[in-house]
C-alpha cells in the first residue's frame, strides 16, 4: 500500500498533534529524571554539606538525571515540586519548613513523590509528626567521630548490595531518641566497635533504612557527616542507591 500525500495537502494542525506526538513523552521523561536537594539549615550547618551537593550532582551527571538545589524553602510549592521524582534533605537542621510548604510537602508524598534524608535530616522538624514519620527517626545525639564497624543487614537493596556484611569506616555516629515502628532497616552499627556516648542503643541501633511512606518512598542514611565521605567509593554508591530508590528506579 502507497500513500502519495503531498506536503501542502496537510493541514499545519496535522504537523502540530506529530510533533507533540513526539515531544511530550521526551518532556514528562526528563522531569521523571530530575531531583532536588534541599540543604537548608535553622541550626547547626554541616561543613559537609558544600561536598555533598558537588558529589549528588556529579553522581547525577553520571547516572543520567538531573540535580537542582536550593536552600529556599518557598521552592516547596506544587508547581515546583511537581517536576521532581525525589527530593534530597541533605543534613538539613531545624524548622526549616512553615506550615504551607509542609503541606505541600506531604501532598508531594502522597501524590507518589520519593524522599532521601542525609544525615542531619533527623535533626529537623521536631514539631512535624508527618515528617518525623517520613524520615524515620529524631536526632538525641552523638559521640565524637571514630571508626566503627557497621553490620549490612539486607544486601538485596539497591543501596546496600555492593556493601560487604561487616563496613568499618570513620564517620559522626547518630543516636536517636525515638524511631518510628515498621522501618525497613538496611545496616545497623555494633556499638561494642566503638564508644556510642551516653545515648547508646544496644543491640538495635539502625544507622540507614528505607520504607514506603503515606503514597511515596522514602530512605534514610545517618552517614554522610565528613566531608571525606563524599569522596568515598562504597558511601556513594551507597546514596546512589537509596536516591535511585526514592526515584521509583529498581535498577
Amino acid at each position: 500500500m502507497k500513500f502519495n500525500i503531498k506536503f501542502g495537502q496537510i493541514k499545519p494542525s496535522y504537523w502540530l498533534v506529530m510533533a507533540l506526538f513526539f515531544v511530550m513523552p521526551m518532556a514528562f521523561a526528563k522531569k521523571s529524571d530530575k531531583i532536588l536537594i534541599f540543604s537548608k539549615t535553622a541550626k547547626y550547618h554541616h561543613q559537609s554539606i558544600a561536598a555533598g551537593i558537588q558529589a549528588i550532582i556529579k553522581l547525577a551527571e553520571e547516572n543520567g538525571f538531573v540535580a537542582d538545589t536550593t536552600t529556599n524553602s518557598k521552592k516547596f510549592t506544587t508547581e515546583n515540586l511537581k517536576h521532581y521524582s525525589a527530593v534530597i534533605f541533605l543534613s538539613t537542621t531545624g524548622d526549616v519548613l512553615n506550615n504551607e510548604q509542609q503541606q505541600v510537602f506531604e501532598n508531594y508524598i502522597k501524590a507518589g513523590g520519593g524522599f532521601v534524608g542525609v544525615h542531619a535530616a533527623t535533626d529537623c522538624e521536631y514539631d512535624w509528626a508527618w515528617y518525623g514519620n517520613l524520615v524515620g527517626a529524631y536526632f538525641s545525639n552523638h559521640p565524637k567521630q571514630q571508626e566503627a564497624v557497621l553490620k549490612v543487614t539486607n544486601k538485596k537493596h539497591l543501596s546496600t548490595k555492593h556493601l560487604p556484611e561487616e563496613w568499618k569506616r570513620k564517620d559522626e555516629w547518630y543516636n536517636y531518641k525515638w524511631m518510628a515502628p515498621d522501618l525497613n532497616v538496611l545496616i545497623t552499627i555494633d556499638e561494642t566497635s566503638y564508644d556510642a556516648g551516653k545515648g547508646k542503643m544496644g543491640a538495635n541501633h539502625p544507622m540507614a533504612w528505607y520504607h514506603d511512606f503515606d503514597g511515596g518512598r522514602a530512605f534514610y542514611t545517618a552517614l554522610g557527616h565528613t566531608d571525606e565521605s563524599f569522596k568515598e567509593e562504597a558511601f556513594l554508591k551507597h546514596l546512589l542507591g537509596g536516591i535511585k530508590y526514592a526515584m521509583g528506579k529498581k535498577k
